[in-house]
């Protein structure tokens, strides 16, 4: 890195999922200003770990409740407000979803399985994301 350069922000993301009929199926959330499609995420607050993030911001902005499985299945980075961010992306298993949350009119939530998921995922690094959580998801179930 260049002495010049901040050191990127980190942020966490929830990667949710959860079975229905036998299958997986992904949540996929819209961001706020140009409505695509993604997973929820923030920004690490100090004093918060990037687990802690991960739960709070898919409890805040999908109305998700569940526990994260396992360690990081990836990361990314993008630029936003004039810095680089990094996400760290962690696999949720889903196990209560509300009907009404904190973000419920600022997005829109949809449940989808794989290929839907993955057709209505526009980043590259998003669907890369996806196919580490299936990846996880295939050895946990064995």
């Amino acid at each position: 890195m260049n002495p010049n350069e901040t050191p990127p922000l980190e942020q966490a993301s929830a990667v949710p999922y959860r079975f229905r009929d036998g299958r997986p199926e992904f949540c996929l959330i819209t961001s706020i200003k140009r409505g695509k499609w993604g997973f929820p995420k923030g920004i690490i607050d100090p004093g918060e770990t990037a687990e802690q993030t991960a739960i709070k911001e898919a409890e805040e902005e999908a109305g998700l409740h569940g526990r994260l499985v396992g360690e990081p299945i990836g990361q990314y980075h993008y630029f936003k407000w004039g810095t680089t961010l990094r996400v760290t992306a962690y696999l949720m298993e889903v196990h209560d979803v509300d009907d009404d949350w904190e973000e419920a009119e600022l997005r829109q939530r949809v449940w989808r399985g794989a290929e839907e998921a993955r057709a209505a995922i526009t980043r590259a690094e998003l669907r890369r994301l996806l196919d580490a959580a299936l990846e996880r998801i295939r050895s946990i179930e064995g």
